[in-house]
């Protein structure tokens, strides 16, 4: 009986689940974010960085969707995006549908500044999970497959970014 009155108390196993998550998942962001960042190009700002990732992410993102991304204003957000134009690593075009619109995409070159900073930061979080059993790695990959397709979800009921 005893048992019985501990197990309810415990917290639901959503409940604990959650908890783990958001306890684990900013500690996981922060080195990947820590790594991408130290691997960018030296002549690349930490926004700059920042607003290459982001289109990356999403083709077709326009200057307003950098600017609130990056928590800068409309002028700040161009004169950042111009630069990275000017280097070849960004690409501006005007909205088919609405030329006050820019359109922004990633070149090639932008490409791979990113993807050399991806494939370090990959290696360093490598490094970190080597300390891990073949099982427990098993056991994480399982875990991610099984947040990916439950956070998903979110995204594809997400209204589409201009």
């Amino acid at each position: 009986m005893m048992q019985l009155l501990e197990k309810e108390s415990d917290p639901p196993m959503t409940e604990q689940c959650a908890g783990a998550v958001m306890e684990t998942v900013p500690l996981v962001m922060r080195l990947i974010r820590a790594e991408m960042r130290s691997h960018r190009s030296p002549d690349l700002s930490v926004p700059q960085f920042r607003a290459l990732l982001y289109v990356s992410r999403r083709a077709g993102a326009s200057l307003s969707d950098v600017a609130e991304h990056l928590g800068l204003t409309l002028p700040s957000t161009s004169k950042l995006v111009n630069r990275l134009v000017e280097r070849g690593l960004l690409t501006r075009a005007s909205a088919p549908d609405d030329r006050r619109r820019m359109i922004l995409g990633i070149t090639p070159d932008g490409q791979t500044v990113l993807d050399a900073a991806a494939e370090a930061t990959r290696a360093r979080l490598m490094e970190r999970l080597a300390t891990l059993s073949p099982q427990e790695c098993e056991t994480v990959v399982a875990a991610m497959h099984l947040l990916q397709r439950v956070f998903a979800l979110d995204t594809a009921n997400e209204p589409q970014e201009r």
